[in-house]
């Protein structure tokens, strides 16, 4: 935060007029007042005790991202991979004795997951809202189970493909769901630390997909492949059990009405919270909910478009597309790319595991830089180094020898470093916390398809830049990626708030008061302000306001 003299005061006037017109905002006011300063005042290691069961619970649901971590990686290190080049691929005419994985079928391959995403992620959000998130994750996850078959025994490319657009659809809804289940049962202070622990579970997935295939690399047939795609039902029948016994999203449960079942949920989230902390915290929820109904009462795909909501949608979703614009595709064909800038195919394979090692270390370092930095200021640092980084890649390709080979490889490393202490690993916590509550598994929901429309231009053209029998840029693609990464430095400068430290309800207000992206850190607002319950007077059995 600047300093006092530099604090913009907010108009919260609004909440006023609302609880005037709505009597129920009054009645919460009081104890939602109490809870909230509860939340400011919790540090991370108290929020910790406290909730040390939602904690859980997030990893649990978080843990589901692995699987498409995974396959990403799976499938675009196949390229790669002597076996499956020979059983899926064509020999290439200069090199008797090799096979290539055609340029429009690596596109294929790539897109067809997010093509089956893009389905997926707009049924999580019609299912999410109508049967809760609990449900919902079993469900896609039974689902899964029977998807993976058609890739273990797939005999053809085509049937590969009709896999990969199949497995999608729950990976559609995991992608968002695991996000929106972090945000809402966890304290402001917990925020930030278990929407981005998501990534982390991605790093994994890669780190496991490198590290199967690595293993394999030596062993010739079909089962060199096989294998990989085998291991992939080791996640869902853990995971159903586990998800079973988990509490559902009390803001779901008070969206729905369901108080009673809200405050059950809380209970099973936190650890020795008395009754009155309970009421205050349901109280909370039912006060955000109130204000949020009240400012934009519709939960429809429709309604984020509207309005405030309008903004809040851009924010979350161009924070998202962000990500697949800073040149991250590249990491993601890591294996081929260092195979295609010349390094033997272990050798590539060892870089690429270091990679996604990295990549895990890097979210670490990035709850450390959110603990003292906020979103906006990561955002910037990190889109500022990745432009150089792209940059030396890119040069570092106009020189053909070894030593620039692994100069390329090794920059790569610092990309993914930089990545995931920054936009890779906050991306996450901002489209968590800009939507609305009532709207937030939609506008997440959107936000990862605009992520997924960029995936699938990247998946197009990124082969095609890297193949040897198309454009063959190789190393060059770098300074078409620090191009795209500095547009977006440009646009998180001008349209990027801050959201660190915020309850949901204050943000609802600073949205709906329009203040700028660059004033959001300095904003000072007291949403319970000047805000009186009705009194109530009894008299003859008749209640008067």
């Amino acid at each position: 935060m600047s300093s006092d003299q530099d604090h913009i005061p907010v108009n919260t006037s609004v909440v006023h007029t609302l609880a005037t017109s709505n009597p129920k905002v009054a009645v919460l006011n009081s104890e939602a007042k109490l809870a909230t300063e509860a939340e400011h005042n919790l540090s991370i290691r108290d929020a910790i005790k406290r909730y040390p069961k939602a904690v859980a619970w997030s990893i649990l649901f978080s843990t589901a991202i692995i699987m498409e971590g995974y396959d990403t990686v799976l499938v675009s290190s196949f390229f790669a991979y002597p076996s499956f080049q020979q059983k899926f691929g064509n020999p290439e005419p200069n090199k008797p004795g090799s096979y290539q994985i055609s340029a429009p079928w690596q596109s294929g391959l790539s897109n067809g997951a997010r093509v089956g995403e893009i389905l997926g992620l707009f049924i999580n959000g019609i299912l999410a809202e109508s049967f809760g998130m609990k449900r919902t994750m079993i469900g896609t996850l039974i689902v899964l189970c029977g998807f993976i078959f058609i890739s273990f025994f797939a005999t053809n490319i085509q049937m590969l493909l009709a896999a990969e657009i199949l497995m999608g659809i729950p990976w559609g809804v995991f992608q968002t769901l695991t996000t929106s289940y972090a945000a809402e049962v966890c304290p402001v202070a917990l925020r930030c630390y278990l929407t981005t622990y998501v990534n982390m579970m991605w790093g994994v997935g890669q780190l496991l997909a490198t590290g199967v295939l690595r293993g394999l690399l030596s062993r010739s047939g079909e089962w060199s492949y096989r294998i990989p795609f085998a291991l992939q039902w080791m996640w869902p029948v853990p995971l159903i059990v586990g998800i079973a016994f988990s509490p559902e999203s009390p803001w779901w449960l008070v969206r729905k009405g369901r108080i009673d079942d809200a405050r059950k949920s809380l209970r099973r989230l936190t650890s020795s919270t008395t009754d009155t902390e309970l009421d205050h915290s349901i109280a909370m929820l039912q006060h955000s909910d109130e204000i949020e109904k009240e400012l934009s009462a519709g939960t429809s795909y429709w309604d984020c478009f509207k309005g405030i909501n309008l903004r809040r949608t851009e924010i979350a979703c161009i924070a998202w597309v962000t990500q697949a614009a800073s040149g991250a595709s590249l990491v993601s064909y890591a294996s081929y790319f260092f195979e295609q800038a010349g390094l033997p195919t272990t050798i590539s394979f060892d870089f690429s595991m270091a990679l996604y090692s990295v990549a895990i270390i890097g979210v670490f370092f990035s709850w450390w830089a959110m603990t003292y930095l906020g979103r906006r200021t990561i955002y910037l640092a990190g889109l500022s180094g990745l432009v150089i980084v792209m940059l030396g890649v890119g040069i570092s390709s106009l020189v053909h020898t070894t030593a620039a080979n692994y100069a390329t490889g090794s920059l790569l490393l610092v990309f993914t470093l930089v990545y995931d202490i920054t936009i890779g690993s906050v991306c996450y916590s901002v489209v968590a916390e800009i939507p609305s509550s009532r709207l937030r598994t939609k506008t997440i929901v959107l936000a990862r398809i605009a992520y997924n429309i960029q995936g699938t231009i990247n998946g197009v053209i990124t082969p095609d830049m890297i193949n040897p029998t198309y454009w063959n840029w190789k190393g060059k693609a770098g300074f078409f990626w620090a191009g795209t990464c500095s547009l977006c430095l440009v646009w998180t400068y001008f349209r990027l708030p801050e959201p660190k430290g915020r309850t949901y309800a204050e943000l609802d207000i600073l949205f709906e008061q329009g203040v700028s992206a660059r004033n959001f850190g300095k904003a000072t607002l007291d949403i319970f302000e000047d805000v009186q319950a009705p009194v109530i007077v009894e008299e003859e059995g008749k209640a008067e306001v």
